[in-house]
């Protein structure tokens, strides 16, 4: 058999589950996934090997009306999607069918396959994704329609057959060996932070919270790992925290857990909560953050 390998780019709205699906074609969590929207921040490539294909899959931002400079460098993301893709894949859910007539029109316009991948299946019944099919059909004619959905892991084995159909004959980009995406264990690591942070405040704290890793120093039993958590205000610091650091204890255990987890060992975490004033509007700060 002829050796396959693309790149498969994956867009939509936040929270229509890009995340929840490029963790469940590759079988691990790489992409913070939570009920919040706005989740993923920066583009991770997930590489999904196998001995006939290598698969890079692109998982992006949500596409919205951006408010911060934060938000115009997360859309910068989404725009290289339409630039080096195999394959895109534009997800949506069953209860929406609204899109921009700008998108629309860049999806119609793409000189690679399009699939629209109708997610969240479970949430309505035979006549509704009927329905949806035939309008996403008549607004963007794909290449082809999929209804399934990516947390009950419904229809991803179809999925996975028909991105190896139209992907080209070719060498594998990436080292099959040790490669599961283009991020460093670093990246991953303050994102899990960045997710515990999501499930374990509310309202703005965790939009308004950037993690960066300043140290790293592995050993064979222990990594011992010096964080960073960047807020914009006095007062969510204060919030981070925690009466007499109860919070930023809680938030210290659970994501030692998930590392630990992660890279298969234990590992020291020290927390420290740093005030970056509007640090979403700031040019220089968002290039050290990593929003080229």
């Amino acid at each position: 058999m002829e050796h396959k390998s693309g790149f498969v780019n994956i867009i939509g709205k936040p929270n229509v589950g890009k995340s929840t699906l490029v963790n469940a074609l590759i079988g691990q969590d790489l992409s913070v996934v939570t009920p919040k929207a706005q989740t993923t921040r920066h583009r991770i490539k997930a590489i999904l090997n196998h001995d006939d294909y290598q698969i890079v899959f692109s998982d992006t931002p949500g596409i919205m009306k951006p408010a911060y400079k934060l938000h115009e460098r997360m859309l910068d993301a989404v725009e290289e999607t339409f630039t080096d893709a195999d394959l895109v894949l534009y997800v949506t859910e069953l209860n929406d069918r609204t899109i921009s007539d700008e998108l629309a029109s860049k999806l119609r316009g793409l000189n690679v396959p399009l699939f629209v991948l109708i997610n969240k299946v479970d949430t309505g019944d035979q006549s509704a994704v009927e329905a949806a099919v035939q309008h996403w059909k008549d607004l963007l004619d794909p290449v082809c329609i999929l209804p399934l959905s990516a947390l009950h892991k419904f229809q991803l084995d179809v999925l996975l057959r028909y991105i190896l159909d139209v992907l080209p004959v070719a060498p594998a980009y990436f080292d099959k060996d040790d490669e599961v995406s283009d991020r460093s264990v670093r990246f991953f690591v303050s994102e899990i932070i960045r997710g515990v942070i999501l499930q374990q405040y509310q309202k703005e704290i965790p939009y308004s919270v950037e993690v960066t890793v300043e140290e790293y120093k592995e050993s064979p039993e222990i990594d011992r790992i010096k964080v960073l958590i960047h807020c914009a205000r006095e007062t969510q610091k204060a919030i981070l925290l925690g009466h007499r650091g109860s919070a930023i204890k809680k938030l210290g255990t659970e994501s030692r857990k998930r590392i630990e987890a992660f890279i298969g060992k234990h590992a020291y975490i020290e927390l420290t909560v740093k005030v970056a004033d509007d640090w979403r509007d700031n040019d220089r700060l968002l290039k050290r953050f990593g929003y080229e």
